[in-house]
């Protein structure tokens, strides 16, 4: 008889609290230290707490991985329970939460640990397809196989309004803050899979921010044969109604998503990024 499979992942899938009761999650908090205090991502610090300080004091905080005993203490109750657990991190490249998974399954039988590499809903996509296959009846260990192989599929990148933030958290020279100030331009930050979940940048977008999500969408969307058209997440970081509901429109113009799916990134994406961010991520067939 099969055992029972508990779903898990990282803080930083981004799913809403409404998505992850739907497809029955266990949400595990990376740690966020802001003023030499830490916290739980989303539990006791929110993006609005980080943006209060910021706005206050100009201190961003840093994130820190769920170490392996931390796995172990989290997982343990299930598995002597009889549970089989599946567990989606954050993308390898990018934190080393996967890794400490993965040495915490070497001493947990029945821990099957994913990276993503991905981070945001890209992962959280990945969390919804392996959720679909548990409640099918599938496995653990098949889950954790036909999720592998979707790993290269994610398509994942956001917009980003201002460098402010970068700059701040030492991704980017004050040089190129300015530049990109004066030139009005609004960079795409694409996730690579193929390594990991590394960022880098990709296009630059210049001129006001609706018109730069506008073709953002069509150059993330249009004539693509290869969508996999179930979900897309429009996923943002506190950025104004109004361009999630101009995303929400353009993306009918070139594809037919069962579901458009809109969530608040978490301290993660907010603190490395600000306010004024926004992305398109899906899966491809």
């Amino acid at each position: 008889m099969a055992k029972p499979v508990l779903l898990s992942a990282d803080s930083t899938c981004d799913l809403s609290p409404e998505l992850f009761e739907k497809y029955r999650v266990l949400r595990v908090p990376l740690h966020v230290i802001l003023e030499d205090k830490s916290y739980l991502d989303g539990v006791d610090l929110d993006p609005d707490g980080i943006y209060r300080v910021y706005k206050e004091k100009k201190v961003l905080p840093k994130t820190a991985a769920v170490n392996a005993d931390e796995y172990l203490q989290i997982f343990r109750p299930y598995l002597d329970q009889g549970y089989e657990v599946v567990h989606i991190s954050i993308g390898s490249a990018l934190s080393a939460g996967y890794n400490n998974c993965r040495l915490a399954s070497e001493e947990a039988e029945g821990l099957f640990v994913i990276d993503s590499a991905s981070l945001s809903s890209g992962s959280g996509l990945l969390v919804i397809e392996a959720a679909e296959r548990i409640a099918a009846g599938m496995p653990a260990a098949q889950v954790a196989e036909e999720v592998r192989a979707l790993v290269p599929r994610v398509r994942a990148s956001f917009v980003i309004d201002s460098l402010e933030f970068l700059h701040k958290g030492g991704r980017c020279s004050a040089l190129a803050m300015l530049g990109s100030n004066l030139l009005q331009l609004k960079p795409c930050i694409v996730v690579d899979e193929k390594a990991g979940g590394k960022m880098s940048v990709g296009k630059k977008y210049r001129g006001a921010l609706d018109r730069a999500l506008q073709q953002y969408v069509q150059d993330q969307l249009q004539g693509r044969t290869d969508l996999k058209l179930d979900r897309i997440f429009i996923t943002h970081g506190g950025i104004a109604q109004k361009y999630i509901d101009l995303v929400h429109q353009e993306i009918p113009k070139y594809a037919d998503f069962k579901e458009i799916l809109v969530t608040h990134a978490g301290c993660t994406i907010c603190s490395h990024c600000g306010p004024g961010t926004l992305g398109v991520l899906f899966l491809t067939k």
